[in-house]
């Protein structure tokens, strides 16, 4: 009987279930996307109960199209949209509010609070990162003081917390009748609340932010058995085994393991991840210090973080906002209808900006446009945007690091644009390469699963795995790509301080 690895892949837009076999190669997938709720300018949400529907379905689709049961299934491996917030009543399993996504910006307030008293890096050299809006923390105690009840309820215990791993994981364990309510050491560094030393929950923190640490999953590795599947579901009494954040998981599906070694994630953000090794480093260059993985009780491995908030949710704005395209792939035909972006540059800072800049305060702006303009040049911008802002964040990890980039390994969905993957590798003047297996995310997730009950022996199995499918030379002249890039700077500088009193 053949053997398999499944993978639950809790993203930003969808939530995806992929068998994977020895090679890591895919068998089957089943697929479902889930509502984008916006109830205010700069609110994103998302319903937990349809999160947590939609991953029992796919599951199911997943085993169906491979057609293979349970018994083939050697373990589930869990991947996810990190800082997205979930807060539930542990009787009930009901959330007591939306998951508030990653993207949301309703906490700038709370965020201004925080650091009143020591600035946005306040806890930066204890947890890796900046005050801001992105992370968990802020989302926690948002719903603490909006939610009637809630605080109330959470001081006498009975809320947990999570990010969408922790909720996947204690309904598939069996919710209120035993689920585990865990975390692993990926998403529990994009909290605000972990010492990346100790990786343990930090006290005195929780206190300045008012969150009872009752609420919070209980922190473990990346890879190990943390329970079984519940007997109500399709994979009863399978082991749930492996745990990484999104980017995480990524790079571990790209077989980055070594301190140097990086990967870039073009999705509905845009995702850096520079390993370090077992060192920690904390950026000068506005990038963020995570962890990239811990397996089992090995020491664990900490990288750079490069976070771009809008990179393919931009191609989504113009397909759903403006109707510029039908479909997220038109966006290529569209850029390839005219021969440069006719002086347009677009600066997506719908959420603020992230890396390197860390501004909540800008708000997105096309600038440079002329009546030459058409929709035709407001494409190659769009996609030009997304190269253009990772190339500021390889300029930070060069910074930060100090070793040069040699060659960008890429991943997601965006990877499948041609005209995109050129442009990034003459923007950065190194070659682009994808892999023959795009979904790096999952398959990672897989990978961590895999490794501790046993499916793949060790890391060199894995790196035996990972084969190059394309590859994209620079072609640019360096005069051409500093003037783009000087051009695109100085765009950048037209979106700040836009947010005041009366802004939203």
């Amino acid at each position: 009987m053949t053997d398999y690895i499944i993978a639950i892949d809790q993203g930003t837009t969808s939530t995806r279930a992929i068998v994977f076999d020895h090679a890591g190669s895919i068998v089957s997938q089943g697929q479902l996307e889930h509502k984008q709720i916006f109830p205010k300018a700069g609110w994103v949400e998302h319903d937990p109960k349809e999160i947590w529907d939609n991953t029992r379905e796919v599951i199911g689709q997943a085993l169906s199209r491979a057609n293979i049961t349970r018994h083939n299934v050697r373990a589930v491996g869990i991947t996810n949209q990190r800082e997205t917030t979930v807060v539930w009543d542990k009787n009930t399993g009901e959330p007591v509010y939306n998951a508030i996504v990653w993207q949301d910006t309703r906490t700038q307030d709370i965020v201004d609070r925080l650091a009143a008293d020591g600035g946005v890096e306040r806890f930066k050299d204890i947890v890796g990162l900046p005050l801001s809006t992105y992370f968990a923390g802020t989302k926690i105690v948002w719903i603490l003081e909006n939610v009637e009840g809630a605080r109330e309820k959470a001081e006498a215990g009975e809320l947990l917390f999570g990010t969408t791993d922790s909720w996947v994981t204690w309904n598939l364990t069996g919710g209120v009748d035993g689920g585990v309510h865990i975390t692993d050491v990926t998403n529990a560094s994009r909290t605000l609340f972990m010492d990346l030393t100790t990786l343990t929950w930090r006290d005195d923190i929780l206190e300045v932010f008012g969150v009872p640490k009752s609420m919070l999953p209980e922190i473990k590795s990346s890879s190990e058995v943390y329970g079984t599947v519940h007997t109500s579901s399709l994979l009863r009494e399978v082991p749930v085994a492996g745990i990484l954040g999104d980017q995480q998981a990524a790079t571990f599906g790209q077989a980055a393991f070594d301190a140097g070694e990086s990967k870039n994630t073009y999705g509905t953000g845009n995702f850096l991840i520079f390993n370090t090794g077992t060192e920690i480093v904390h950026s000068k260059n506005g990038l963020l210090t995570t962890l990239g993985y811990r397996l089992g009780d090995d020491v664990p491995h900490y990288a750079l973080e490069g976070s771009i908030a809008v990179t393919g949710s931009l191609v989504q704005w113009l397909r759903d906002n403006l109707g510029l395209i039908a479909s997220a792939p038109e966006i290529e035909e569209l850029a390839a209808s005219v021969d440069d972006n006719g002086g347009a540059y677009f600066v997506p800072a719908f959420s603020g900006l992230f890396a390197p800049y860390w501004r909540s305060d800008a708000r997105g702006a096309l600038v440079g446009l002329t009546r030459f303009v058409n929709k035709g040049h407001i494409a190659p911008a769009a996609l030009e945007a997304t190269a253009f802002q990772t190339k500021e964040v390889l300029d930070a990890v060069d910074a930060d690091s100090g070793v040069p980039l040699t060659e960008l390994k890429v991943d997601g969905g965006m990877i499948a644009n041609n005209l995109l993957m050129q442009f990034q590798a003459d923007i950065l003047g190194v070659p682009v390469v994808r892999p023959v297996v795009a979904e790096t995310t999952a398959l990672g997730a897989a990978y961590a699963a895999g490794l501790a009950v046993g499916f793949w022996a060790n890391l060199d199995e894995l790196r035996a795995n990972w084969q190059e499918d394309s590859r994209w030379e620079p072609k640019m002249d360096e005069a051409e790509r500093a003037r783009l890039y000087r051009n695109w700077k100085k765009a950048v500088t037209k979106t700040f301080d836009w947010v005041d009193g009366d802004v939203n």
